[in-house]
């Protein structure tokens, strides 16, 4: 007993055929525009790169400042250097000289 198949006419053929591109192209929109697509994905590899590159930064910040703690902590030279570059401290019985810079003595003239 075999079924008898109905013959297909061309006309529903090509909608068969336009249906499964339709379907394959909505397929293909979502994997590269939907929320887990290719271009999500690339963006958030690159927002991790970003990230790394400012944790990287951010901890040499940090261990620049632990030993510029440590210094301040155990280190007086560094104290005095301090004191003499930022404050403008002298020991006493120092002599302090001024001179006047290359750059200003040439605008004078």
């Amino acid at each position: 007993m075999s079924f008898a198949r109905e013959p297909e006419t061309p006309g529903r053929k090509n909608l068969l055929t336009i249906c499964l591109l339709i379907v394959i192209l909505l397929m293909f929109a979502y994997a590269v525009f939907g929320s887990r697509g290719v271009l999500r994905i690339v963006q958030a590899e690159q927002q991790k790169q970003e990230l790394t590159q400012q944790l990287s930064d951010l901890q040499q910040q940090q261990e620049k400042l632990r030993n510029k703690i440590e210094r301040l902590q155990k280190d007086k030279t560094y104290w005095e250097q301090l004191a003499r570059t930022k404050l403008g401290m002298v020991r006493e019985g120092e002599l302090i000289y001024h001179l006047p810079d290359i750059d200003t003595k040439k605008k004078r003239q």
